[in-house]
């Protein structure tokens, strides 16, 4: 199934040699009507018909606190260099968390012939690494891409 593999590779290109931390101490919470956690995780979720799939993770890697547009288009440009050499139709800006700044990737993820497209928020949990990632295929894919994309891109945080 797509989800899983596809957040491994996730996972992978975030960061090489990433460590997940154990545990967290709160779970993304999703407010969209009809998705659930994935067989109990608070940390992956999915909509009603599992063609959109969420998922938070936490690094044990040092990520920065971004305080200016600055810094994180700094950022968001080198993300996008390194994506550029492995995925496609790939874009990175930033994004305004109360004060702090994100970066916001998206991207085109192929896998077995079949095109998913992937919503990528980095952030900094207290100076570590902490992504949230949102995925569905290219094709038939329905409503629950754009609640997602929107949720990944001005609500996640």
């Amino acid at each position: 199934m797509f989800r899983s593999s596809v957040f491994q590779w996730v996972r992978a290109l975030a960061w090489a040699g990433a460590v997940t931390l154990p545990g967290s101490a709160h779970a993304l919470i999703v407010p969209m009507p009809g998705w659930v956690p994935v067989n109990g995780d608070a940390n992956i979720w999915t909509d009603s018909t599992g063609k959109c799939v969420m998922r938070e993770e936490r690094y044990g890697q040092a990520f920065p606190t971004f305080r200016s547009p600055e810094d994180a288009r700094t950022f968001a440009l080198k993300l996008q260099t390194s994506l550029d050499a492995r995925v496609d139709a790939v874009v990175t800006q930033p994004v305004d968390r109360a004060g702090n700044w994100g970066v916001l990737a998206a991207y085109d993820y192929v896998q077995a012939g079949a095109t998913y497209r992937v919503s990528q928020l980095y952030l900094s949990d207290r100076g570590i690494l902490r992504t949230i990632t949102g995925s569905s295929a290219t094709t038939g894919a329905d409503a629950c891409v754009n609640a997602m994309r929107d949720f990944i891109r001005y609500l996640a945080n």
